[in-house]
């Protein structure tokens, strides 16, 4: 049996001027045309304003890209779904007797999206104010863990994605030496890209460590004249 929608305003710090926002919030579109899916829509939106206002303030050296990043590891499907899970959101969602057969009350996607519902309907309810200080409560130890590098992706793939941004060719790697026991190998590697003149070269115990550090390199050529 679904728990009541008070107790879950209750544990969440909220008072609604009306509830109903909030339990439409909760109504999958499963039970009802007068569903959460307008709401999530629109939460969605606040959702990543929101964050990137407090990304902003907390990284005021960080450029753009990492920043975009950031955002990105916290606002997204899993994340959300891991806020419902620690709050029990799934025994408080409204669901058809099909989606709670097949388990809808786990389901990231449908977690997610009462999550996002729930914040347009706070922000329908007492307004943006309200709204940032509760998804700064909502997402504060989330926010505390962070670090530059965190949801930050390996050498190889961000240079990929800055020449495919580019429109130009992707980096071309070869193995230029392989030395020492078969247990105990370093290898170096040359990258090359179009918008540089010389290769860079990285060593590691594999190649694809090597690969990685000579991405790493060109990379670092690449910081001094382009935001990436």
């Amino acid at each position: 049996m679904t728990k009541k929608p008070e107790l879950l305003s209750k544990k969440l710090g909220l008072i609604f001027n009306e509830p109903q926002l909030f339990v439409t919030a909760l109504t999958h579109r499963s039970v009802s045309a007068h569903n959460n899916e307008r709401l999530e829509f629109l939460g969605d939106a606040i959702l990543g304003f929101v964050i990137a206002e407090q990304l902003f303030t907390l990284f005021p050296d960080a450029p753009e890209g990492v920043l975009s990043r950031l955002r990105a590891n916290l606002v997204n499907q899993r994340s959300l779904a891991e806020l419902a899970r620690e709050h029990e959101l799934g025994d408080y969602l409204l669901l058809g007797s099909g989606e709670l057969k097949s388990g809808g009350f786990r389901r990231d996607s449908i977690l997610s999206d009462a999550v996002e519902a729930i914040i347009a309907a706070l922000f329908q309810d007492q307004g943006m104010a309200a709204c940032q200080k509760w998804v700064a409560e909502l997402f504060a130890e989330k926010l505390k863990n962070l670090s530059l590098n965190s949801g930050q992706k390996d050498p190889k793939t961000r240079l990929q994605e800055f020449m495919q941004a580019k429109q130009l060719e992707l980096p071309q790697y070869d193995l230029v030496t392989m030395s020492g026991l078969a247990h105990e190998q370093t290898f170096k590697v040359q990258c090359k890209i179009s918008l540089l003149s010389t290769p860079s070269i990285g060593a590691g115990v594999t190649r694809k460590g090597a690969e990685q550090a000579a991405a790493e390199l060109i990379l670092e050529l690449l910081a001094k004249e382009y935001k990436i």
